[in-house]
């Protein structure tokens, strides 16, 4: 996005924004997909929860990760087929169950007996995939830690689903969010292809599915590698599974994070201890919010040039954790100048807060429609329930 549209909009919407580039959502979605032929993509809306991205991601065929009532409301608003869609929370209300039921999906996550018991009311409607943990204290956020069962308990599992009439259709991991090696998979994939052999030598129902989770890196700053190098592995260790085993992703972050752009603006400064501090309006507690929840560090720029100074970027609240950044260089700024973060789409407006009354950025959705690619689309506000979003006045 050029600095021409970066003003444009902030001239037309105000700031703080975030602007969500269909087109690099649709890019994203592409080269995963190629990365992973034969592997049905289940995007994961948590990391951006917004009606525009799943309409696009629906018209390229893709499929989508639920894990909420939320969720659910979200894609049936935007008219998706409940069978292009599975539920992954491993932990669920009886509620969640229903109103997944409800709409129409019939494949849900567990990973533990007692959850496997909330399904003995809806065995004749719903099926499962068992969650398997494989630790992986590289990833930036392992995943593993707090679901998954141990490979050695999956048999057991599926034997008491069977007495209780709940059939077990295949298995699911998740190797960690910003997965640095692929060997992580390599080694759950082995893992699974061994234990769906012997389920069907212990005479247990045949496993089909496999859903190697989410995770795929992307840069933030620091280089990552290729996802055709990342995924070529990962292509080689699927190719061993029986062929009659359906492939499941739950890609999230790699599709939304490079498709969000924060804008925001000075609205004071102060020099303190010889360096300037600049106050914007979104933070920590806002767009950035992700610092905190999802230990990313987003690329910072602003639309200016000049001479760089020792620099602090705080946000708009009154706690005093709300700073984006305290050792930047930055050009003498002044009240009304923009800052841009870049790679924002993913665990930044779904996580953001309204706190101090500090309204959350507003959504511009550029790119929409594939055949439009420079006109701003739609400005959506997100509202209160589901995620959903509405046309602003």
């Amino acid at each position: 996005m050029t600095a021409i549209e970066i003003r444009s909009l902030a001239a037309r919407f105000g700031s703080p924004l975030l602007v969500v580039d269909c087109a690099q959502v649709r890019h994203q979605y592409r080269v995963l997909k190629e990365a992973l032929p034969g592997v049905d993509l289940h995007y994961a809306l948590k990391p951006l929860p917004h009606a525009a991205v799943v309409s696009c991601l629906y018209d390229e065929g893709a499929f989508f990760d639920l894990a909420t009532t939320g969720e659910v409301e979200l894609v049936k608003a935007q008219g998706i087929p409940a069978e292009r869609c599975i539920h992954t929370h491993p932990i669920k209300r009886d509620s969640d169950i229903r109103d997944a039921l409800r709409y129409g999906v019939t494949t849900f996550v567990a990973d533990n007996e007692d959850e496997i018991r909330k399904f003995v009311r809806y065995r004749k409607r719903a099926e499962l995939l068992l969650r398997v943990s494989f630790r992986s204290p590289d990833a930036v956020v392992d995943l593993s830690r707090k679901f998954g069962c141990e490979p050695g308990a999956v048999l057991g599992l599926i034997e008491k689903a069977r007495r209780l009439g709940i059939r077990v259709r295949g298995l699911s991991f998740h190797v960690g969010s910003q997965a640095t090696d692929p060997g992580k998979y390599i080694e759950a994939i082995d893992a699974c292809r061994n234990l769906i052999a012997e389920a069907l030598l212990a005479g247990l129902p045949a496993l089909d599915i496999l859903d190697i989770g989410g995770g795929f890196p992307v840069a933030y700053g620091e280089t990552v590698m290729s996802i055709e190098d990342f995924c070529r592995p990962i292509r080689a260790a699927l190719a061993t599974l029986p062929r009659h085993v359906r492939l499941i992703a739950e890609p999230g972050r790699f599709i939304a994070a490079p498709a969000g752009v924060a804008v925001s603006s000075v609205m004071g400064k102060a020099k303190r201890a010889g360096r300037w501090w600049y106050y914007l309006d979104d933070g920590l507690y806002g767009s950035y919010s992700g610092q905190l929840f999802d230990h990313a560090k987003y690329p910072v720029s602003v639309l200016k040039d000049g001479e760089l100074h020792e620099s602090v970027l705080a946000g708009p609240t009154c706690d005093s954790i709300d700073v984006i950044d305290d050792d930047i260089l930055l050009p003498q700024l002044e009240v009304g100048d923009l800052v841009i973060g870049r790679m924002m789409g993913a665990y930044t407006w779904a996580s953001a807060t309204d706190f101090n009354f500090f309204k959350r950025a507003k959504v511009v959705v550029m790119n929409e429609q594939p055949a439009d690619t420079r006109r701003v689309v739609q400005l959506h506000r997100r509202s209160a329930g589901g995620g959903s979003s509405k046309p602003a006045a």
